[in-house]
């Protein structure tokens, strides 16, 4: 992943409502949701979630299919993976990491 990449995709995820629906996608896996579920899931009006859907998209992280009369949304795993993999790729100078805590890296 190149820099720009995970600035586009961290800038997204920068916003509190945009990283609800990311979540909600993520945790509803590789079947992903319709808006209309997701405006039940984190109580936002369709026009705002449309908007967020979209910046989402724009930067890799949520994909779209048409099935039937319905869009499904899916959370890009591989580009989540690849974001994961580039903001954790020195950590530790490249040495098994000795981490404790949430999140904390012991370098």
């Amino acid at each position: 992943m190149e820099s720009n990449d995970a600035v586009r995709s961290l800038a997204a995820l920068a916003q509190p409502v945009r990283l609800q629906v990311f979540r909600c996608l993520v945790v509803a896996g590789p079947e992903g949701l319709t808006p209309g579920a997701l405006v039940e899931a984190i109580g936002v009006p369709a026009t705002s979630l449309s908007f967020h859907l979209k910046e989402l998209t724009h930067a890799g992280l949520v994909s779209q299919e048409r099935q039937g009369r319905n869009l499904i949304y899916r959370a890009a795993f591989e580009r989540m993976n690849a974001l994961l993999g580039y903001l954790t790729e020195n950590c530790c100078q490249g040495e098994p990491c000795t981490a404790t805590g949430a999140g904390a890296c012991a370098c």
